[in-house]
């Protein structure tokens, strides 16, 4: 499927918004459910200010909703679609570290080889 550039642009800020440590931390901490703020500055072991960047970045991609319940505001997944990309992406990582670890082991079995 080709894409016109506009998607092109859309899907680049889309993976973006996921290229961030803390902004992934923050949709594991979500996977299990919707929680507030203060919450996810705890989980994340950041500032609420840095969370609160991170959250904006998140919303106004359309992965999280954001919905104030008195002084607090509650944020939670807006597409739990999300983690099937999230599953796809650690899969590939996974069989990457499988193929580091098996390239690891057949280079300490040839050094010992060659030692003794």
């Amino acid at each position: 499927m080709s894409l016109p550039d506009q998607a092109i642009d859309r899907v680049a800020l889309y993976f973006r918004a996921l290229s961030d440590p803390t902004r992934l931390r923050i949709l594991n901490a979500l996977r299990v459910r919707e929680r507030s703020v203060g919450e996810l500055t705890e989980l994340a072991q950041c500032s609420q200010a840095n969370i609160s960047k991170h959250l904006k970045v998140l919303a106004d991609t359309g992965i999280v909703t954001r919905t104030a319940h008195g002084t607090s505001t509650i944020v939670s997944v807006a597409d739990p679609a999300i983690y099937e990309l999230c599953e796809l992406v650690c899969g590939s990582v996974e069989r990457g570290l499988e193929k580091d670890v098996a390239l690891h082991l057949a280079l300490s079995a040839a050094r010992s080889d060659e030692r003794g």
